[in-house]
């Protein structure tokens, strides 16, 4: 096995292993770590497309890249949001 399967193949891990968790109920598909996981599976699987070229992996990737961005940046954004809210007395 190539080294850039090898990072793939960890990327698919990640990917599926949040995808497993949060359906036994490990995981809320709104935690940070669910959409790192996400985020971090899709830029290794690139890394091995980049040797063994698949348009439409690529793409695919590229997709969940941005989607996982997305939930990462609305995690911080809630974050925020509550650290603003004062908390009743």
């Amino acid at each position: 096995m190539a080294w850039y399967d090898g990072i793939g193949s960890v990327g698919v891990a990640l990917i599926i292993a949040a995808y497993a968790a949060v359906q036994l109920r490990r995981m809320k598909p709104e935690h940070l770590s669910y959409s790192v996981m996400n985020l971090v599976g899709a830029a290794l699987i690139l890394v091995s497309l980049r040797y063994n070229f698949n348009l439409a992996s690529v793409i695919i990737e590229i997709f969940w890249i941005m989607i996982s961005l997305w939930g990462i940046v609305l995690w911080f954004r809630h974050r925020s949001m509550q650290r603003k809210t004062p908390t009743p007395s």
